[in-house]
């Protein structure tokens, strides 16, 4: 009797957390319009059964891109907006209620930021202002608030793409698996700009490595870079091109070792790759085409780093600008601009491959989808 006494009391222990361990939240960024979109939406999301419930929201004007910091006690977002009005708001966030608690805002150092990252130890967030074409790094106070001094590295150049890259347009904002090197994929200048990173410095964590830049071919437009969970791969989406680049990466360094197309051989339309990531286990990459193509493309990744094209999936919707994959690797997610919904694909472990499970969040303009743990 007192056994099964003292299974019940652990029963009873147990189960919450392993309920727990299911749910994640899914923090959503959007492009706001007035009457539909607000700004940030959390919802809770089951990893093992794909479904999900609303929990919380914050009213922020276009907060296109987020960031969460470690410890899942901050989230930072951009507002993109041009004329010297890009910011960056800091917000204590609640795991298990979902709620966020606005804290602070403060300039982006550029014009439409459209990405953000934070190192491990949040001490820096660092800004990819598209049409400022710079990159900024805000230090952050010890109660998660932002502080408004800043530095702004300013990007030179163009290509030759006379429409699209007039000019520097930083895209991503993307720290090493180390925190010692920040990679910015530059859509104007055909470079992914590479940085050291300095934690201790105060006021200039930003110094350009040995060899400054990585060139691509022209006209490619870099979009996002990727960093494999060995540490030693790296893969880069280019926008203009719908090419996918994979480097062998070491101390701030990256080697191109292969290039590989999203297009099928049919494909006539217009591209407009936006997103790449990889699978919790290392094993596929997969990237998303806009344009006329609207869906996600998958690879295998072999123990080399190499990739292999694997299928192809629509995304059931337009303009997949972004899209991600919970921490288990059982769902995808990706997020339709401009049909207003994220759809909810099963992923496959073995094949990498993707099935519509008929859910889907509506939201407005969602472009940008973090997930965090509850607790």
């Amino acid at each position: 009797m007192k056994i099964k006494s003292l299974l019940t009391f652990l029963s009873l222990l147990i189960f919450p957390l392993l309920l727990s361990a299911q749910n994640y939240n899914l923090v959503i960024g959007t492009y706001t319009n007035p009457g539909k979109s607000e700004g940030i939406y959390v919802y809770r999301f089951n990893v093992n059964t794909g479904e999900y419930t609303y929990k919380s929201k914050a009213a922020i004007h276009n907060p296109s891109f987020l960031t969460v910091s470690r410890n899942k006690n901050f989230v930072y977002a951009v507002s993109e907006a041009g004329n010297g009005n890009g910011t960056v708001s800091a917000y204590k966030f609640n795991g298990a209620s979902g709620e966020l608690t606005f804290l602070n805002k403060v300039s982006s150092g550029g014009d439409d930021p459209c990405y953000i990252s934070i190192d491990d130890n949040n001490k820096y967030v660092f800004v990819g202002n598209y049409s400022g074409g710079n990159v900024a790094a805000i230090s952050v106070k010890d109660d998660g608030s932002l502080n408004s001094d800043l530095q702004v590295v300013q990007h030179q150049g163009n290509s030759i793409n006379a429409s699209r890259q007039e000019k520097p347009h930083v895209h991503a904002s993307v720290l090493s698996p180390d925190n010692r090197y920040l990679f910015t994929p530059d859509l104007g200048t055909d470079k992914v700009n590479i940085y050291h990173v300095n934690l201790t410095n105060t006021s200039q964590p930003l110094s350009p490595v040995a060899i400054p830049f990585n060139a691509v071919q022209p006209g490619s437009g870099p979009r996002h870079i990727t960093f494999h969970p060995n540490g030693q791969s790296a893969y880069l989406v280019q926008e203009l091109n719908g090419m996918v680049t994979f480097y062998k990466y070491k101390e701030g360094r990256l080697k191109a070792k292969q290039s590989i197309t999203m297009l099928s051989d049919a494909f006539k339309g217009k591209v407009g790759a936006a997103d790449i990531h990889i699978s919790p286990d290392g094993k596929f990459l997969y990237a998303t085409n806009r344009g006329d193509a609207n869906e996600l493309v998958i690879y295998s990744i072999n123990k080399k780093g190499t990739l292999k094209f694997v299928g192809r999936q629509s995304t059931l919707g337009e303009t997949p600008r972004n899209f991600s994959i919970d921490p288990t690797g059982n769902y995808l997610l990706v997020a339709n601009q401009t049909t207003d919904d994220i759809i909810i694909f099963k992923r496959n472990h073995q094949t990498g491959l993707l099935t519509p499970t008929g859910k889907k969040i509506e939201v407005s303009s969602p472009v940008c989808l973090q997930f965090v743990a509850e607790n």
